[in-house]
């Protein structure tokens, strides 16, 4: 819920008179996120066909999360709500090529800047709408991550030939090698020239997300070779054809790749013994359906595949290694870290601060998550026991459903009319109307809500979001979605 806590910035002093003083003993924060990676495709979550080995022995060291749920399941609105706090009718974050407006200091990067943390930002962006092929300029919309800040924005081009990132002059450069190894060398470039001083590194690794070869699910092929097809244990929900076996080898050797860089993060941080005192975390955008419930798109719906993604948290000598039932959304995890941090959250933050939970156990803190996808139309809550999410009058897509996640935990009998189960339906229901008027969601149609508040020029037809990735538009909102509804910018 919302905290009512001053802003943290320049006031009696000023930043640079303060920094030295906040971030005096405060530990260091790596926050690491994949694309595209379901809670299932880690071998420390059962998987027993994924090779992981780095992300395994890290989740024994620290807290591993059964039930961290990616709110609203595309790109930007996840990115949207960790970098900022705020739901996406705040931010402006609720589709994909949204550019989302400026935080004013109140943002997770310019909040940890302001504090004297060093700010580095390495991998796929996704916050500069409109075309994906330009550069995030220097400014407020990087969001306080101006010191290091090296990214493609949204380029789908992962392999050694086409992979490329933009430097700090606005030239762009190619990587020279699979995108996720290069980017991880300039993060550890990062690390070694901010040791000296509390820093935050953000880095997001594209993969494994689809983007190239004959099933969209392309890797480097000593991963590929590691396996085999025919050998793979699929979902109980998907239908065993070659296809969907080619897509499961590509993805599962995408997530090796995260795994083998994830390891040369963490063994960099130990060589210059900086692991004992740096929070690093784990986790990922969203899920990826791989035809699960035979679904062509990948992500976007509530069914656990898409919603549930991995999140692991380690701080040595503070939180206890185990396995946590907590419930967190991607709105939780800015004012949760700051508070690790020592840091003061500010007042425009709507997520929870889980951080005494996480510190002491308290796995029934927290009841539901909210779940909202706006241009598709559905809302609907997460709790341990069930999905529950409903269609909104006018959506093209069907998206209805109720699981009962102890009973059928791979979701393959939708509930939603199931006589039995009416109680908890309008429970759940409730519950998801509760968030919606929390936020300030009337349920108003995606059309509809485009033009109150997007710039009409930047406007693009479409079933899937503002923009295409070759638009020349420019995502640009007319100022924060909630104020512009409430009248109060025209």
């Amino acid at each position: 819920m919302a905290l009512g806590v001053p802003v943290l910035g320049p006031c009696a002093e000023t930043v640079s008179q303060s920094a030295e003083k906040t971030t005096a003993g405060r530990p260091n924060l790596v926050f690491v996120f994949s694309d595209q990676q379901s809670f299932d495709m880690l071998g420390c979550a059962g998987n027993k066909d994924i090779i992981t080995p780095n992300l395994d022995k890290f989740a024994a060291e620290g807290v591993r999360f059964n039930h961290c749920v990616s709110s609203s399941p595309v790109c930007t609105p996840f990115r949207g709500m960790l970098l900022t706090g705020q739901h996406p009718l705040r931010s402006g974050a609720f589709c994909n090529d949204i550019r989302i407006v400026p935080g004013e200091g109140r943002y997770f990067g310019e909040v940890l800047r302001d504090a004297g943390y060093s700010c580095g930002y390495v991998g796929k962006w996704h916050l500069y709408g409109g075309d994906r092929r330009r550069p995030i300029p220097a400014g407020p919309y990087r969001y306080g991550f101006d010191r290091t800040f090296l990214s493609n924005n949204c380029n789908e081009l992962l392999d050694d030939k086409r992979a490329y990132y933009w430097d700090e002059n606005g030239r762009k450069q190619l990587c020279g090698d699979w995108e996720p190894y290069a980017q991880t060398r300039q993060a550890v470039k990062f690390i070694e020239e901010n040791a000296a001083k509390p820093f935050a590194l953000f880095l997001s690794w594209h993969p494994p997300h689809n983007w190239d070869g004959e099933f969209g699910y392309d890797a480097p092929a000593e991963l590929l070779k590691l396996y085999d097809p025919a050998r793979l244990t699929l979902r109980p929900n998907v239908e065993d054809t070659p296809q969907v076996r080619k897509m499961y080898q590509g993805h599962m050797a995408m997530c090796t790749s995260v795994d083998r860089t994830f390891g040369e993060l963490m063994n960099k941080l130990r060589a210059l013994k900086l692991d004992e005192n740096t929070i690093v975390v784990f986790t990922s955008d969203h899920g990826d359906l791989l035809l699960s419930h035979g679904y062509r798109g990948n992500k976007g719906r509530p069914e656990c595949e898409s919603l549930r993604v991995p999140l692991l948290i380690r701080w040595p000598h503070v939180l206890k290694p185990r396995v946590s039932d907590l419930l967190l959304g991607p709105l939780d995890f800015m004012p949760t870290l700051l508070s690790m941090l020592g840091l003061k959250i500010p007042e425009t933050c709507q997520g929870r601060n889980l951080a005494d939970a996480i510190r002491t156990a308290q796995d029934d803190a927290v009841e539901s998550v909210p779940l909202f996808l706006f241009p598709w139309g559905w809302r609907g809550v997460y709790t341990r026991r069930y999905t529950y999410a409903f269609d909104l009058p006018g959506s093209t897509m069907r998206f209805a459903c109720l699981y009962d996640h102890q009973n059928d935990p791979r979701e393959i009998k939708n509930l939603f009319n199931a006589p039995e189960y009416k109680e908890v339906s309008e429970k759940l229901h409730a519950q998801t109307l509760a968030w919606m008027e929390k936020f300030g969601d009337t349920g108003m149609a995606y059309k509809d809500l485009m033009e109150r508040v997007m710039v009409k020029e930047d406007i693009v037809p479409g079933p899937y979001g503002a923009m295409t990735s070759g638009s020349s538009r420019q995502g640009r909102l007319k100022g924060r979605p909630e104020d512009v509804l409430a009248g109060k910018i025209k």
